[in-house]
């Protein structure tokens, strides 16, 4: 299955290069030209100077952009130049109805579309060890699997169209919470002048584990913040999740409240440090409590 990739971004650069490795990689292209030419220039795969010549030469094609407006106007594009029978893979974290609009739209071309949000963080994209939480139809699943699996470890349909991006939210809410917790839990160790390693070490062996403890915690520890998931990310796709609660008529605690940190973070230069930067609005309100 001949591949193209859209949006070489800290996550879609290196899950182009894994599917360069496998084989699959016919062509990439970027909005921002530099980055498709410095992949060609890295791997020999052709940097396209359009969407409609990258589509030319593909079965396939993922994409992994920014925001709802972006799948939606490259969906659109491929739609009009890929051929029927094609597959879209749209690896972008959006709402639930824009990756059901724009497979109702490629369907009309009889194109497969599957919403396949990622998570695991750029090592996860670097290592091809991401969950993908898939919403398509078993066939087009089914057909994808040696794109998706070249990808990513843990790979998993979660029904239809729609569903994939739903599943995303999930995941984020459940980020928000952890980040909170751990950003938290560290800065009262601190106050008390806990050794923050040893902290770290011993909780991380009990209930109280996670991988945001183990992978962030000794960074934080040294106030250090290196990207793994940028803050202004983490903010846009936690106000999805708000507006799908909104349509329930229901409003998450955890999400407003990382939404107001997340502001103030922005507010003071840091949105694309990553999120584990929270700890330094924690570490403050210890350093400067209010009687």
């Amino acid at each position: 299955m001949k591949t193209g990739f859209i949006g070489l971004g800290a996550m879609g650069y290196s899950m182009a290069r894994n599917l360069h490795k496998a084989g699959l990689l016919a062509a990439v292209w970027n909005r921002s030209p530099e980055k498709a030419q410095a992949f060609q220039a890295e791997t020999g795969v052709s940097a396209a100077a359009s969407i409609a010549e990258l589509a030319r030469d593909c079965d396939c094609v993922v994409m992994c952009v920014s925001a709802d407006e972006d799948v939606l106007a490259v969906a659109d594009a491929l739609g009009h130049s890929l051929g029927e029978g094609a597959l879209v893979i749209d690896c972008s974290t959006v709402s639930a109805e824009t990756a059901k609009t724009a497979a109702a739209r490629l369907a009309e071309r009889g194109i497969g579309f599957l919403d396949c949000p990622v998570s695991g963080g750029t090592e996860g994209a670097k290592n091809a060890t991401l969950a993908i939480m898939c919403g398509a139809s078993a066939q087009d699943f089914e057909r994808a699997q040696p794109v998706l699996q070249a990808m990513g470890k843990r790979i998993v349909l979660m029904g239809a169209a729609g569903s994939g991006q739903a599943t995303k939210a999930v995941n984020q809410i459940a980020v928000a919470g952890v980040n909170q917790a751990v950003a938290e839990a560290l800065a009262f160790a601190r106050a008390h002048g806990l050794d923050l390693d040893k902290v770290i070490e011993v909780v991380g062996g009990g209930a109280a584990a996670s991988w945001h403890l183990t992978n962030r915690g000794p960074n934080m520890a040294k106030m250090e913040f290196p990207l793994g998931f940028k803050v202004s990310l983490h903010e846009k796709d936690l106000k999805i999740c708000r507006e799908m609660a909104a349509s329930l008529g229901v409003q998450l605690p955890i999400v407003e409240m990382t939404l107001l940190h997340y502001r103030r973070l922005i507010e003071q230069g840091h949105s694309d440090e990553d999120i584990s930067s929270l700890y330094r609005l924690k570490r403050a309100m210890f350093d400067n409590p209010k009687g």
